[in-house]
């Protein structure tokens, strides 16, 4: 009997996991054919378990997403004693490059910091000037090597930010860029984070503030309802526009990954197209894990 109840008990379940992803495909699908570009998108509840996928097991271009793996790889030399968190970095006037950040338009030639604020930096702003000073640190090669010790062969840092000579995949770097991945290894990646099985569970909780310090609202956390915290980082292209995260929802927290690619707007705008797709996606994800109480009549 009590078989019997299982097995009754393990039907009813899959039964409404199936239903739930139902109502979750319905919601994304339409959003997804109705973008002009190619789309890739891995989620999955953190607490529940229930999922969603498309195309998350092609490699797409990260733009500074990369810059979370690379993160990882600072806190993994940290933790193996190969560096310091404190080590000092000197910025010198040939280390700063365009693009995010605050590092090349704001900070004097002879500035020094600790390694750490470079992550900051790195993961907060975005700065592309601190994460190629973070990657002379780590060594270039060092955050696909991990990756792939991690079980994720698809994600790959290429080459320095705008100095693509340096690259060590030369043709990902003309097919991808600064680095690439798949949604589903973003979505494992950030599920090892949250359950504070990357590096130590110290280093993952401190990992994990970082991402929530991400300065950019205008992806994930754009439609979500105020105050909404989302563990995330972003990147930006002019025809790729990608987030991946953890959305921490009422309902329980939510790993998301979107990666857009060959988009048609390649506009540098709030409202472009493609962080419209990953706020969208976002709150409609959310909306699926807390549904707005029913009112009474």
């Amino acid at each position: 009997m009590r078989v019997f109840l299982a097995l009754v008990i393990a039907l009813l379940v899959s039964q409404s996991l199936s239903l739930a992803d139902d109502r979750l495909e319905a919601r994304l699908r339409p959003l997804i054919e109705a973008h002009k570009g190619e789309v890739a998108i891995a989620l999955k509840h953190l607490k529940i378990g229930e999922s969603f996928t498309h195309r998350a097991d092609e490699p797409m271009p990260t733009a500074s997403l990369i810059k979370l793996p690379v993160m990882v790889e600072v806190y993994q030399q940290a933790h193996d004693g190969k560096l310091k968190l404190t080590d000092p970095i000197t910025l010198t006037q040939a280390d700063k490059v365009p693009g995010s950040g605050i590092l090349t338009a704001h900070f004097s030639e002879g500035a020094t910091f600790p390694l750490v604020d470079a992550v900051r930096l790195m993961i907060v702003f975005s700065d592309n000037t601190a994460t190629n000073l973070v990657i002379d640190k780590i060594g270039l090669p060092a955050t696909a090597a991990r990756m792939e010790t991690l079980g994720f062969p698809n994600t790959k840092l290429h080459s320095k930010s705008f100095k693509r000579e340096t690259s060590v995949f030369p043709e990902r770097s003309v097919k991808f860029g600064l680095g690439s991945t798949t949604a589903s290894e973003m979505v494992e990646l950030l599920q090892q984070l949250y359950s504070e099985k990357l590096v130590s569970p110290e280093a993952s909780r401190v990992m994990l503030e970082h991402l929530k310090k991400c300065d950019d609202d205008e992806k994930f956390p754009r439609f979500l309802p105020p105050g909404t915290v989302v563990a995330h980082k972003t990147g930006s292209v002019n025809e790729a526009r990608t987030d991946a995260g953890i959305i921490f929802s009422p309902n329980g927290p939510i790993a998301l990954c979107v990666l857009t690619a060959k988009n048609e707007d390649k506009s540098w705008v709030a409202d472009n197209a493609g962080n419209r797709f990953c706020a969208t996606v976002a709150r409609e994800v959310f909306n699926h894990f807390n549904p707005a109480p029913t009112k009474a009549p």
